[in-house]
């Protein structure tokens, strides 16, 4: 029993990541361009659900939604602001302004809530599940976090393919001038973007700290970079792809620490990606586009 204990635990911690994972594979997809301030949203949408929980006794549902909300605010602020204005820049002037975005939240975490670790109050209530005479347990946030990553990509596919916005997304992914030339505004599209993102990241961000319940301002910076990790892994720019370099990432990495070696986990994990990435460049599910020079 082990081993399927490890397997679910595993592909738990990696639905967490496959949802984070998400956010990153839209925003480089249609903006081209990394997000390295994602994980700390993740963080901030914890700290937003323990506030309305914890000082406002609000349910936890309410807790949720104040910080999908608020998450989604902070992505279309933080876009309009920080990235926005360097539409035209260099990619390496992005990708700075990126982690000087990462570090602020970090540290404006610091500063509002101090460094001391929150007790994060489970968003799940529902008894766990027993299987074979109680020998396996099933623990309510498993089954809600695989549950929510899976409706999390089943929606985002219909809603990438189905709605009109989405279309407007795909259309920017493939070529921006042309999307603008067909009457497609680039500037709200890409803001969409990042406001459907944070508020994954918001969702990632609950469901990571009811199953590990220690908040503090680096609560995000690892599990941030494992998703992108798992983006990369599965195929940048691909939603199946996300999902899947998630829960492989997570699967890998549970049954490294259980059979290896805690300590060597995150090596190997990303010792995997690496030869991955040397067999198929694109990752998993991408696909190699060239390019004319």
């Amino acid at each position: 029993m082990s081993f399927l204990t490890a397997l679910i635990n595993g592909i738990s911690l990696g639905s967490v990541y496959a949802i984070i994972a998400l956010g990153y594979t839209m925003v480089y997809g249609i903006a081209k361009m990394l997000n390295f301030a994602h994980g700390d949203v993740i963080m901030v949408g914890g700290y937003l659900c323990f506030c309305t929980v914890q000082y406002l006794g609000l349910p936890t549902l309410a807790g949720v939604l104040l910080a999908v909300v608020g998450c989604t605010a902070l992505g279309i602020v933080v876009e309009g602001l920080a990235y926005k204005p360097l539409r035209q820049a260099p990619s390496l002037a992005v990708l700075i302004t990126a982690i000087g975005v990462s570090y602020f939240l970090q540290n404006s975490a610091l500063l509002i809530w101090g460094a001391d670790p929150k007790a994060f109050p489970s968003a799940v209530s529902f008894p766990s599940v027993k299987l074979f005479d109680g020998q396996l347990i099933i623990n309510s946030i498993t089954i809600v976090t695989v549950l929510a990553a899976v409706l999390v990509m089943v929606a985002l596919t219909l809603f990438t393919s189905r709605t009109k916005m989405g279309k407007a997304m795909r259309a920017c992914s493939e070529d921006k001038g042309a999307a603008q030339l067909m009457g497609i505004n680039v500037d709200r599209t890409i803001s969409m973007v990042f406001a459907i993102g944070s508020g994954l990241a918001a969702i990632a961000g609950v469901l990571l700290c009811s199953a590990y319940p220690t908040l503090t301002p680096t609560t995000g910076s690892m599990p941030g970079i494992k998703a992108f990790t798992a983006a990369v892994f599965g195929g940048i720019g691909s939603i199946p792809g996300a999902a899947l370099g998630g829960v492989l990432l997570g699967i890998i990495e549970i049954m490294a620490k259980t059979y290896i070696s805690t300590q060597l986990s995150d090596a190997i994990v990303f010792g995997v990606l690496i030869i991955v990435l040397l067999i198929k460049p694109a990752g998993l599910l991408g696909k190699l586009v060239p390019e004319k020079v």
